[in-house]
C-alpha cells in the first residue's frame, strides 16, 4: 500500500481541530486518516510547540524517506564493467549466474539508465507491427524471386524445433557505398557476416560459395532471403551446395524476424550507419561477429550463440571440415 504523505492544507486542519477541543479520532474520521497519524500531531501541539514546528520536521523526515540507492561491492562493480564493455545487458549479467550481484535485474537496470555504468546504449525498445503484417509503402514493382516462405512450412514442418535454418540479408553503408551479407541460424541465433564490399549478386554469390565452401556439407538445409536483387542468382548455390532456398514475401521482414533484429543490433555494434562499408577490413568484421556470437541470450537460457551452435556440430563434421 502506497502511503499518501500530509498536505500543508491537511495539517493546518488539524491544528484547528486540537485548538478547537475536537477529538483526536473524530478528526481522523473527517479527513479519512489513521488515529495514530492525527495523535501523534497532537501529542506535539500539546507539548507546547506550533504547527509549523511540526511541518518543519515532517518536511526533514520525508526528504530522508524511501528506498536508499544500493552500493554494490567494488568486486561486483569491476565484473559489471568488464561485461558491459563485452556488450551485455543487467539482463544478461544477472541470469547469466557466473558472479553474484547483490540486487535484482530490476535494480541493476535502473542504475544503468541512471549512469552509474558506462553503458552507450540499452536494448531497443518500440511497438511491434502484428503477426501477418505486410509493409506497402515503397514496393514498387518489386517481385517474388524464388520459392516463397510458406513452402518452407511444407519442406520442414518441424523447423522450428530444427537446427540449420538460416536467414539472410544485406546490409547497406552510407548512401548505399558498399554492403555487408548477414545470415542467422533459428535456433542457436549465431550471426554470420560475410564481407561482400558490394551489393551485387555477383558478389554475394562469390562470398556466400566461398563461405559454404568452408562448412560441412548438409550442415545448413534452408536459407530464407528476402526479395533484394543480389539474390537474384540464388539457383547456383541452392543447386552447388543442395541447400533448399526459401523468400519472404515482398514488404514483410518481420517474416525474417530474428535476421532484421541481428542487424539492428550490428549496427549498434560498430557497423553504423554513416560508415561506408566498400572498403571495411576482414578485421573488424570478424571482431564484431565473435563479440556478437558470446553474449549469452536470455531466449537461449543464458547461453551464448557459439554455446548452442557447437552443441549441434558432430565430431565427424568436424573432422570431415578439417579434411
Amino acid at each position: 500500500m502506497t502511503y499518501k504523505h500530509l498536505t500543508t492544507r491537511e495539517l493546518t486542519l488539524i491544528a484547528d481541530f486540537w485548538f478547537q477541543g475536537t477529538k483526536a479520532y473524530q478528526a481522523a474520521k473527517l479527513l479519512k486518516r489513521s488515529q495514530e497519524t492525527i495523535y501523534r500531531i497532537y501529542r506535539f501541539l500539546d507539548s507546547g510547540k506550533t504547527i509549523e514546528q511540526y511541518r518543519n520536521v515532517y518536511q526533514r523526515n520525508k526528504r530522508r524517506c524511501g528506498r536508499k540507492r544500493i552500493q554494490l561491492p567494488p568486486a561486483e562493480v569491476k565484473y559489471i564493467n568488464t561485461q558491459v564493455k563485452a556488450g551485455w545487458t543487467p539482463d544478461t549479467i544477472v541470469g547469466r549466474g557466473e558472479h553474484h550481484i547483490s540486487c535484482s535485474m530490476r535494480t541493476l537496470y535502473r542504475t544503468f539508465k541512471r549512469g552509474d555504468f558506462d553503458v552507450q546504449q540499452l536494448p531497443m525498445k518500440g511497438k511491434r507491427h502484428p503477426n501477418g503484417y505486410i509493409e506497402t509503402r515503397g514496393r514498387g514493382k518489386a517481385g517474388q524471386l524464388g520459392r516463397s516462405i510458406y513452402e518452407r512450412y511444407n519442406d520442414y514442418p518441424n523447423y522450428r524445433q530444427e537446427f540449420g535454418h538460416l536467414e539472410a540479408d544485406t546490409v547497406q553503408g552510407n548512401k548505399h557505398h558498399g554492403a555487408i551479407m548477414t545470415l542467422v541460424e533459428r535456433i542457436s541465433k549465431v550471426e554470420i557476416i560475410l564481407n561482400v564490399h558490394q551489393r551485387t549478386a555477383e558478389c554475394v554469390n562469390r562470398c556466400l560459395d566461398e563461405w559454404l565452401a568452408k562448412v560441412p556439407r548438409h550442415l545448413f538445409k534452408s536459407i530464407t532471403f528476402d526479395n533484394g536483387k543480389e539474390f537474384a542468382s540464388w539457383r547456383e548455390i541452392a543447386n552447388k551446395y543442395d541447400i533448399s532456398t526459401y523468400f519472404a514475401e515482398v514488404g514483410a521482414p518481420n517474416q525474417r524476424g530474428l535476421n532484421e533484429n541481428n542487424n539492428g543490433i550490428i549496427r549498434r555494434d560498430g557497423l553504423h550507419k554513416h560508415m561506408d562499408f566498400r572498403n571495411l577490413p576482414d578485421e573488424l568484421i570478424q571482431q564484431i561477429m565473435t563479440r556478437r556470437n558470446n553474449i549469452p541470450r536470455k531466449s537461449l537460457h543464458y547461453l551464448t550463440p557459439l554455446e548452442v551452435f557447437m552443441k549441434h556440430i558432430t565430431d565427424e563434421q568436424l573432422i570431415s571440415n578439417l579434411n
